[in-house]
C-alpha cells in the first residue's frame, strides 16, 4: 500500500543490498550459469581505468563489469532474449555503479570507526553457503574450491568481498532496524489510503491518424539517415546443431536374450520366492521382565494388553511386511534369524534375545509368502528395466565421446559424421532465433541452445556440447558464418521505415490534440466538450470512480492513467502517453472525496507497520549518503562513458 502512496521515492537498498548481494552471487556464482569473469561483451577485459574515486578507495571498470556480467547473466536466465544492450538501457549500469559507489563509502567509513570482520565471522559465512555443503550439511571443502575454480576467483578475493559486506551490515543494520512511526502519522497515511476520487479518461489513439500520414522518398531518406541506428539487426549467426538424445543410442539399447537371462538371475531376490512377516517387538530393560512377558504370551495374553503393561502401545512395536534384512536393521541380525527361522511359525514367540543391555521379545504376527515369478511372467519387465540401463550407459558413452572430439579439435561436421549426427544448419539467426528474410522457427526446447552458440568466439568457433535434460538429452553445438550487427540498406526495410515515421508522426499529432484538450479542460471547458472540439473522431470517454486503497490492493501493475488521476490537482487535466506508443492519454480529474480511517483500526496499525519499514529504509539512505559525501567522491565522467560503450559494444 505504502509504496503506492509514497511513489518512485528513491531507496538506499537499491544500492547496498544490490551490492551485497552481488557480493553472494560472487560466491556461489548463482545466475551466472557457471560463467565467472567478464564474459564476452564488448571486448577490453581485464580494464582497471579508474571510474570513480571514493576518499582512498577506487572503483575500477574491472569491477563494475564483472558485477555488470554477472547480473545480466542472472537476468538473462529469466529473460533468454535479453541483450547487454537493453539490460543497459533498462538502468543497470547506473544502478551498479551507484552500489559500488555506496559501498566503498559506507566500508571506508566503517574502517576509519575501527570496525573489522575477523577472519572468523568470514569463516562463518563461507561454511553457511549452501552451495558450500554436502549431503550431510557439512562444509566440503571441496565443493569450496570447485566454486572458486568456476568463478575464477581467488580464496582472497571471495574473503575481501565478504569481509566489506560484513562491515556494510554492522553499520547499516542497526540504523535500519531503529526507526518507529508515530500513530498520528500513520493515521494521516491511512486516511489518504480511503481517499476516493472521481473523473474521466479519453485517449487519441495514433493508428487512427495514420491514414492520412503519406511522407515522400525524401523524408524516408532522411528519417532513415537520421535513425540508422534504430533500425540496425542485431549480430547474426549460422548455427549448427546436432541433437544427442535416446534416439541416437535405440538399436544399441535393444536387451538380448542374454542379457535379460542375466538379469532375471541376478535380481533373483526380486522375481525368486519372497517371505515377508509382521512382527511385534517389546524391548525391556531387565532380564527378568523380558521373561515374564515371553511366558504370558506364550501364555496366550494379548500382545496389546503385554505391550500395555509395559508402558508402550502395540501400534509402536508393530514391524509389518519386513523381510529378513528389514528387520535385521530394526533389531539386530540375531533376532531377525530367530524371527524368520523356519520354526518360527505364526503366532511364535521368540525371546528374550539380548542385545546390547536391553532384551528382546519377539511375536511373529504374520507371515505373508508371494511365490517366484517365471522369466516369461516378468519378461516384458526386465526388457524394459534392461534397455534403459542400457541406453543410460550408451548416451553417456556416446556424449563422452563427442565431448573427447571436440578436445581433440574436430569440427562439427567430422563429430556429426563420425557419430552418426544429424547435423541441423540455421538460416542466419538472432540471438532469439528470429531469422530475416527467410522463414525459419527453431523448436521451443532448444531455445537455449542460442545462449551458449552466441557465447562461441567467432574468431575460434570450437564446438560445445550443452545438456538440454540432464541424463536425456544433449546438443553438438557450433556456428558458421556470423554477420556483425548493421543496419540493412534502406531499398532492403522500406516498409518498415516508412511504418515507423508514420506512427512517430502519427503520435505526434495524437500527443498535440490531446494537448489541445487538456488545455481546455483546464481552461475550464468541460471534459465532454473539450473532447468533441478536438476536431477527429475519437474513442468515448470512460468515468473513474475508485479510491487510493483498491488499486493499491490489486497485487498487480497500476494501469498509468489510475496513477496520474491521483497526482492531479482536484479540476485539473494532463496528457499521459499510452503504452506501446499507441496514443495519448488524457486524464481529467473532477472531484476529490477525502478518507477517513478512524472506524477502521486495523487499517491504521498495518499502515504504521509498512511505514516503519520505509521510515528505517529512508533513515538508512540519509546514513549511506551522508557517508558518501563525508568520503568525497570524485567521478571520472569521460571514464564511465567509455566503459558504457564498451559493455555495449558500440564504436569509441
Amino acid at each position: 500500500m505504502l509504496s503506492f502512496v509514497r511513489g518512485k521515492a528513491a531507496k538506499w537498498v537499491a544500492f547496498a543490498i544490490l551490492f551485497l548481494v552481488l557480493i553472494a552471487m560472487v560466491i556461489t556464482g548463482f545466475g551466472t550459469d557457471g560463467m565467472g569473469g567478464l564474459g564476452s561483451f564488448g571486448g577490453g577485459q581485464g580494464r582497471s581505468e579508474t571510474l570513480a574515486t571514493v576518499g582512498r578507495r577506487n572503483v575500477t571498470e574491472q569491477q563494475l563489469r564483472d558485477l555488470v556480467t554477472r547480473q545480466f547473466n542472472q537476468a538473462r536466465q529469466q529473460n533468454p532474449a535479453l541483450d547487454m544492450n537493453a539490460f543497459l538501457a533498462s538502468g543497470a549500469f547506473d544502478q551498479i555503479l551507484n552500489s559500488l559507489i555506496v559501498g566503498e563509502a559506507v566500508s571506508e567509513f566503517g574502517a576509519a570507526q575501527g570496525l573489522i570482520a575477523s577472519q572468523r565471522m568470514v569463516d562463518r559465512e563461507i561454511v553457511n553457503v549452501p552451495q558450500f555443503r554436502n549431503f550431510a550439511g557439512q562444509f566440503d571443502e571441496a565443493a569450496f574450491r570447485a566454486a572458486l575454480r568456476n568463478q575464477n576467483l581467488t580464496e582472497a578475493q571471495v574473503r575481501e568481498d565478504i569481509a566489506r559486506s560484513l562491515l556494510q551490515r554492522q553499520l547499516l543494520g542497526p540504523i535500519a532496524l531503529g526507526q518507529r512511526v508515530p500513530e498520528n502519522v500513520a493515521r494521516a497515511f491511512a486516511n489518504l489510503l480511503l481517499e476516493r476520487r472521481r473523473g474521466t479518461v479519453g485517449v487519441v489513439p495514433s493508428q487512427a491518424l495514420a491514414a492520412s500520414i503519406n511522407p515522400s522518398d525524401a523524408e524516408l531518406a532522411n528519417y532513415y539517415n537520421q535513425n540508422r541506428a534504430r533500425f540496425a539487426i542485431p549480430e547474426r549467426r549460422v548455427v549448427r546443431f546436432a541433437v544427442i538424445g535416446p534416439e541416437q543410442v535405440a538399436t544399441a539399447s535393444q536387451p538380448t536374450e542374454q542379457e535379460i537371462q542375466a538379469y532375471y538371475r541376478e535380481n533373483a531376490a526380486q522375481y525368486g520366492p519372497r517371505e515377508t512377516r509382521t512382527l511385534q517387538r517389546l524391548v525391556l530393560q531387565d532380564r527378568a521382565a523380558a521373561e515374564a512377558a515371553a511366558q504370558q504370551l506364550r501364555g496366550g495374553t494379548a500382545f496389546d494388553q503385554v505391550a500395555s503393561r509395559a508402558g508402550f502401545a502395540a501400534r509402536d512395536l508393530t514391524f509389518a511386511d519386513q523381510t529378513q534384512d528389514a528387520f535385521a536393521r530394526a533389531a539386530n541380525a540375531e533376532a531377525a534369524r530367530a524371527a524368520f527361522a523356519a520354526t518360527a511359525q505364526r503366532g511364535a514367540v521368540i525371546g528374550p534375545i539380548a542385545a546390547e543391555g536391553t532384551f528382546q521379545v519377539i511375536r511373529v504376527e504374520a507371515i505373508q509368502s508371494t511365490p517366484a515369478r517365471p522369466l516369461d511372467a516378468v519378461r516384458a519387465e526386465i526388457i524394459a528395466a534392461v534397455r534403459q540401463r542400457k541406453a543410460a550407459d550408451a548416451l553417456a558413452a556416446l556424449v563422452a565421446r563427442v565431448e573427447d572430439r571436440v578436445s581433440n579439435g574436430e569440427n562439427v561436421d567430422d563429430i556429426a559424421r563420425a557419430e552418426q549426427l544429424n547435423l541441423i544448419t540455421t538460416p542466419p539467426i538472432t540471438s532469439t532465433g528470429q531469422s530475416f528474410g527467410q522463414p525459419f522457427v527453431l523448436p521451443p526446447e532448444l531455445q537455449p541452445l542460442l545462449t551458449q552458440a552466441f557465447e562461441i568466439e567467432a574468431e575460434d568457433p570450437e564446438p560445445v556440447v550443452e545438456t538440454i535434460q540432464p541424463n536425456q538429452r544433449y546438443a553438438l553445438i557450433g556456428i558458421g558464418q556470423v554477420t556483425a550487427a548493421a543496419t540493412p540498406p534502406l531499398p532492403a526495410i522500406r516498409q518498415a521505415v516508412r511504418a515507423t515515421l508514420v506512427l512517430q508522426r502519427a503520435s505526434d499529432r495524437a500527443r498535440a490534440i490531446a494537448q489541445g484538450i487538456a488545455d481546455r479542460i483546464n481552461g475550464g471547458m468541460p471534459p465532454a466538450q473539450a473532447f468533441a472540439a478536438a476536431g477527429v473522431a475519437l474513442p468515448p470517454t470512460q468515468a473513474i470512480n475508485v479510491q487510493r486503497l483498491e488499486i493499491s490492493r490489486n497485487g498487480q501493475q497500476v494501469p498509468p492513467p489510475l496513477l496520474a488521476l491521483f497526482s492531479l490537482p482536484q479540476g485539473r487535466a494532463r496528457v499521459l502517453a499510452a503504452p506501446n506508443g499507441q496514443g495519448w492519454f488524457v486524464i481529467h480529474h473532477a472531484e476529490r472525496i477525502a478518507g477517513d480511517a478512524s472506524s477502521q483500526p486495523q487499517l491504521i496499525q498495518t499502515t504504521r507497520t509498512e511505514f516503519n519499514n520505509s521510515a528505517s529504509e529512508e533513515m538508512a539512505q540519509q546514513f549511506a549518503r551522508a557517508l558518501e559525501m563525508r568520503a568525497g567522491v570524485t567521478r571520472n565522467e569521460e571514464a564511465i562513458a567509455a566503459a558504457r560503450r564498451r559493455l555495449t559494444g558500440a564504436t569509441e
